[in-house]
Formats: C-alpha cells, structure tokens, sequence
C-alpha cells in the first residue's frame, strides 16, 4: 500500500480497463502546501510545512518533501522541524484555499452535476450518466486531472472504481499525482493484498482487535467467519468489514451532503492559566467561527469547546442551542458557559470552539422574536468590512493586543457553499 510520503504509489496504464466503474474520488495532492507553491515558485521542490512558525503550533500540511522525513499533519510544528530541520514554515493563506477550491468544485460540476464534496480539497463524482458526452470513466478520470493542472495549476490524484469505498482507497494508493483504476471485475483481487486498516470505518483500535486475532490484510477478512469479525468489532461494524472486504458498498454520491462542523482553534505562545485572557480567546475563536457561517450560508446547532492542557491531556464540551445560530456572539457565550464547566488543574496549551450540526441559514422555524437581532446588525457591518478593508481591520475592544498564539487555524475548513442557482 502506497505511504503518505508518496512512496509505494501504484498508477494504472494508459489502456487500463474501465469496465463497470463509474465513481471517481479526487483528492488535490497535499493542497495546502501546493497552493502555497504555486503562488510562490521559489518553493517548488522544497520540503515545506504550512503552519505557524511557532513549534508549538501543529502542522496543517505538509509538501512531499517534507513528508519523506516523516512529517504529517496535526504534528506540532517542533516536531515536524526536528524530523526534516530544512523544512521551510509557511504561514496558511485560507481565504485563498477556499478561492482555489471554488474553482476545483466548479471544475468537478462542470463535468456531472453528481459530486459530493468531503472536504475542502477532495469529492466523489458519479460520471455514469454522462458517458456519452465525455467518454468512459478513465477518459474522464484522465481528461479532469489535466484540466485542473492547466485551470488551477494544481495537481489530484484520482481513483476510479464500481464504488465509492474502493474509489477513494485507490487514489490513496495513487498518490501523488496519480491515476489508478480499478476495473469491476478486477475488485476482489485489488482489495485482497491491502491492509484491514484501509477499510473505510477501520480505526486503530478496530486494527489491533482484529490483528488480534490474525486478520491482518482483506484476504484474511475474507477467510475469516463472519460472528469472528462480530465478536471483534461488534455486529454492526462487523457487518460493514464483511461488506466492504468483498467490495460490496451500496452508498450514492450523495450531492446534498452538508459539512459537519466549522472549527478554529488555538496554540498558545506560552501555556496559559488566566481565565479572564482565555474567556477572551474563546471569544475571538467564537467571532471567527461565527464569520465562516455566515459566509458559507450555514447555522449551527451545536456549539462545542476544546480545551489542551500543559500535560497534553484534552477535554471537550458541547451544548445544544436553543435555535440554530451564525451570531459570534452567541456562539461566544455558549463557549463561555461550556468553559465554566471545566475543571482546570493545569495551564492552557489550546483552545477551540466549533460549530456542529449544521443547516441552511434560515431553514429553521421563526422565532416569535429575535434576541439576536442587533448582534446581527453589528456582525453584518462587520462582514462589510472585513470584505473591503481585510479581516481584522475592526474587532471588539477586548481583543486588541499582542497575540498569544500562531494564529487561529480552522479545524476543519469546509467545502465552498455549492451553487444552487
């Protein structure tokens, strides 16, 4: 199986055989860090690491360079520097990865209306039903990869296969910039060589029971009883392994997929024990927050914190709302009261707030009133002008000051808003 460093990547021949697929999973090459060479050419080639410069931040990507010394994402910055000490520390651009992305989900519907994006930088796209337009699977598959390096200057890695379980772990094992195809018929005999842990839902506590047991690769899933895999994993989970192992995955490209969660979070210069200066980085993280909402026409339902303690220990707490909000400040004040629940025996080494289960602004009931409404007003002038002027350029009172962190960095950056017109 191909390794996150590139290494062991396996791509498919020119006339390799398309035959039954119809499912692509296209996943931009280490996204961050190639949008950050792309705009600046003096890093091509070069182990870079998108982060903040402080080593206790962690690393958001990576370049293949640096990834070959063992660098990964979410390692702390110090470590990722102690691995590959020539790594150049690049900090993160979002708004213009967000920009880069719009443009590679156009570019995926230009081909099909059928995507299904799953993060900022990777989609599946079902190209069945439009065969006769563009040609098969692979033709496809091969003619989007050359249209996102001559549109973004960006390069993908793609799987094509009869499902979407099989799709994404065959761009996984084509990467970096890499084609693999897996023919229906030839399934089984890709899926039987790959590790138990490139099953979808295969953690690393699911692999070790099941390595307990022997089952080390698919062929042995296949070999093994299925009340042997309910015993070790649970029915439920036991049943998907039993699925998937034999490639049988009934999932759609499902185009009305909503993200999960909007997240920012910080790492903190020094560890920090003060209440009063961490209720006030909950706040700026709640307005940051509060802002990706609003410009991806999202509410949030849940709200959640996360706190890091000197130790490394972490703890997180969430609180349903009582109405789906965008509103920083309302945001602000559910992590606030989730932080008055925590027991805080240590300093702070992080903290982040999140916004969960969310839905289209303004798809909920109306309320009888609106509490929030001259907070709304205030956020939307806000928006205006960080529109014109840059984020930042106003903020609240209480945040002004040195910063005590490597900038806030989101947790989990969503997909563009798709274009429903």
């Amino acid at each position: 199986m191909g390794r996150g460093d590139g290494t062991g990547r396996l791509v498919s021949a020119d006339d390799a055989d398309d035959a039954g697929t119809g499912i692509l999973h296209v996943d931009m090459d280490a996204f961050y860090a190639s949008v950050e060479q792309l705009d600046d050419p003096s890093l091509l080639g070069k182990p870079i690491i998108v982060g903040a410069p402080d080593g206790r931040s962690v690393v958001s990507s990576a370049s293949y360079e640096a990834r070959r010394f063992g660098v990964r994402s979410a390692m702390p910055v110090g470590q990722a520097l102690r691995l590959c000490p020539t790594a150049i520390v690049v900090l993160p651009h979002f708004d213009r990865y967000l920009e880069l992305s719009a443009q590679v989900m156009g570019i995926f519907r230009d081909v099909t209306p059928l995507v299904e994006p799953l993060s900022i930088d990777e989609a599946f796209l079902d190209v069945r039903g439009v065969r006769r337009l563009w040609g098969s699977p692979g033709v496809i598959a091969r003619a989007l990869r050359a249209r996102l390096r001559e549109e973004t200057g960006l390069v993908c890695s793609v799987g094509v296969a009869a499902t979407k379980h099989v799709a994404k772990m065959a761009s996984t094992l084509s990467k970096p910039d890499g084609l693999l195809i897996v023919a229906e018929s030839g399934t089984e005999a890709f899926l039987r060589p790959q590790s138990v842990r490139a099953l979808w839902g295969v953690g690393p506590k699911a692999a070790e029971s099941l390595q307990g047991r022997g089952i080390r690769t698919v062929a042995d899933v296949l070999d093994t009883p299925r009340e042997v895999l309910d015993r070790a994993l649970g029915r439920a989970m036991g049943e998907r392994i039993w699925h998937l192992a034999r490639g049988i995955d009934h999932r759609e490209v499902d185009t009305s997929r909503v993200e999960k969660s909007v997240g920012h979070e910080e790492t903190f210069h020094e560890d920090i024990a003060d209440p009063i200066i961490l209720r006030a980085e909950l706040r700026r993280l709640a307005d940051r927050v509060g802002a990706r909402l609003r410009a991806g026409g999202w509410e949030a339902s849940t709200i959640a914190i996360k706190v890091r303690f000197a130790d490394f220990s972490t703890i997180s707490r969430s609180q349903t709302l009582p109405e789906p909000t965008a509103v920083g400040q309302r945001i602000g004040d559910a992590a606030h009261e989730l932080f008055e629940s925590v027991e805080r025996p240590l300093p702070v080494r992080l903290i982040g707030v999140r916004a969960e289960r969310l839905q289209g602004a303004g798809s909920a009931p109306l309320a009888l009133w609106d509490d929030d409404q001259e907070w709304r007003r205030i956020e939307d002038a806000l928006d205006g002008a960080a529109a014109r002027f840059g984020r930042g350029a106003v903020t609240r009172a209480t945040l002004l000051g040195a910063a005590r962190g490597g900038g806030t960095l989101p947790s989990n950056p969503p997909a563009p808003k798709l274009d429903q017109g």
